[in-house]
Formats: C-alpha cells, sequence, structure tokens
C-alpha cells in the first residue's frame, strides 16, 4: 500500500498571535517535525500545504518535503485540503491512502501514524479517536479524494469522516487532542 501525507499548515495562527508552524519543540519547528513524522511512518511523497507566512516558513524551516501554496488559505482548512490534494494527484497520481495531519498537534507520534496506516489497510478509513469525537491526523483510501477535493470552509475533513461514519475504523489517539492554538496552549507546550 502507498500511503501519502499533506501536512496542513497554511493558517494565520490569528489567536495564537504567531505562526505556529515556526514554534519549535525541542530544537525543531512544529512543521518540520509534522514532516518528520509522516516520513518516518513511511508516507511518500510528504507534501506541506502553506499560505498565510508563505515564504517566512519556506526562509525558516528545512520543509523537507513537497510544498503546494495555497492561495485561497484566507477561505480556511478545506482550501488548503483541497490544494494539497490537487498536488497530490499531480506528483504522486497512483497514491493509494493519504494520511491528512495539522502542523500544530505537537504530541503525535510515529507510533500514532502508523497505527492508522496499519489500520487503514482493511480499506476504511481509519480516523484519530480524541476529546469524544474523531478527526485527523486520519488516514483515507483513494475512493475519497474527490470528496476531498469539494470541501469547502473551514471545517476541514471532519466533515467528511463524519458523513462516512460507519466506514471509519476509530483509532485512539489522546495525543491528537494537544495542538497549539492560543497562548494558553503554547504556555502547556
Amino acid at each position: 500500500m502507498h500511503t501519502a501525507a499533506i501536512v496542513l499548515a497554511a493558517g494565520a495562527s490569528t489567536r495564537l498571535g504567531q505562526p505556529k508552524q515556526l514554534i519549535q519543540v525541542k530544537n525543531e519547528f512544529l512543521v518540520d517535525r509534522a514532516v518528520r513524522l509522516a516520513t518516518e511512518a513511511g508516507c511518500a511523497p510528504v507534501i506541506v500545504v502553506l499560505g498565510a507566512f508563505a515564504e517566512l516558513i519556506r526562509r525558516e524551516a528545512k520543509l523537507d518535503a513537497q510544498i503546494a501554496e495555497n492561495n485561497l488559505w484566507q477561505e480556511g482548512m478545506a482550501s488548503s485540503i483541497r490544494a494539497g490534494v490537487h498536488a497530490l494527484e499531480e506528483i504522486s497520481p497512483t497514491a493509494d491512502t493519504l494520511l491528512l495531519m495539522t502542523c500544530d498537534q505537537y504530541a503525535i507520534t510515529v507510533d500514532d501514524l502508523n497505527r492508522l496506516i496499519a489500520a487503514s489497510a482493511s480499506g476504511n478509513v481509519a480516523a484519530s479517536a480524541y476529546a469524544g469525537g474523531i478527526g485527523i491526523p486520519a488516514v483515507l483510501p483513494h475512493r475519497y479524494f474527490d470528496e476531498l477535493r469539494t470541501l469547502t470552509g473551514d471545517r476541514g475533513a471532519r466533515v467528511l469522516l463524519l458523513q462516512h461514519a460507519e466506514q471509519v475504523i476509530a483509532i485512539p489517539c489522546s495525543n491528537a487532542a494537544f495542538d497549539v492554538d492560543t497562548p494558553d496552549d503554547l504556555l502547556r507546550l
């Protein structure tokens, strides 16, 4: 099975007040950490979707991945997913599954990603279960790529996961509950 990864890193971090993509954890930017984890989990290619702060992030981060520019980043997360899927289909049209993740879920581990990828081998969606619901990181089979390309607004993939809940394997992933959105989140980090 050929699993690609899309790392969503296009947001403006308005609640945080600084680019979350460039927050450092153990001398590694969050965006670079997400790329490293996806790569260590065996994903190829790994595509990072940039939007707000794209030039700053390109200048500061390592970004050992393919880059997709999202010029519509202000529309919300769905536009980044669309940009990532479009780039994936140009770069690697043979990808069987797609790991979709954000750069700010700082507690995610390679083991978490590997469990999702392994669970998706059944041909179903494998989504992280945390905080009483399901969400990303999630691994989606190719048959969902068209639906990912039609997402709108700032709701991301959760809408799709809920629409197909009967086909989703929920993998407990308490680490997914931790992300960086506000100054208080940054203090916890």
